[in-house]
C-alpha cells in the first residue's frame, strides 16, 4: 500500500517511472524561431512581453521568458504555422495594447475559454501566437 501511495504522488508530481528510477515528465523548454530581422523580433517581443535577450552574433539571439527559453535565428526560413505558442500573462488587456503599440495583426481579439481568456496575435515574420491570462 505504501507504494502505491509514493507511486501515485509521483504522478501526480508529474514523475514518470522509467526502470528503476524517476523522472521528470517531458515538458516545453526552449523554442526557436526562424526570422526574417533579429532587431526586429527582438524589439517586437520585448515591448510586448519585457523578454530580456543575449545577442550570439548577428545571426542568433536567445531570449529569457520567465517560464521557457528560446531564440530567434537567420538561419533558415520563417515557416509560420505549426505548434500555437501560448503564453501566460497577468494583465490581459495591457498585453493587447502593448501588442497593438508594436505593430501587432491581432487574428483573434480576446474570447473566454474555460478557465479565462486569451488574444491571437501574428508577429513581424507571420507566426501566430496567443497570450492568456486567468478571467
Amino acid at each position: 500500500m505504501r507504494v502505491c501511495s509514493m507511486l501515485f504522488g509521483l504522478l501526480l508530481a508529474g514523475i514518470t517511472i522509467i526502470g528503476a528510477r524517476a523522472e521528470p515528465a517531458a515538458r516545453p523548454d526552449y523554442v526557436e524561431f526562424a526570422v526574417h530581422d533579429i532587431a526586429k523580433s527582438k524589439a517586437f517581443y520585448g515591448s510586448i512581453f519585457g523578454w530580456s535577450f543575449t545577442d550570439y552574433g548577428s545571426a542568433y539571439c536567445s531570449f529569457n521568458a520567465a517560464s521557457i527559453s528560446g531564440g530567434f535565428s537567420t538561419d533558415g526560413v520563417p515557416q509560420p504555422g505549426g505548434p500555437l505558442l501560448v503564453l501566460y500573462v497577468a494583465d490581459l488587456d495591457g498585453t493587447l495594447a502593448r501588442a497593438r503599440a508594436a505593430g501587432a495583426t491581432v487574428v483573434r481579439p480576446p474570447f473566454a475559454f474555460p478557465g479565462g481568456r486569451r488574444f491571437h496575435f501574428r508577429d513581424p515574420d507571420g507566426y501566430e501566437v496567443a497570450a492568456w491570462s486567468e478571467k
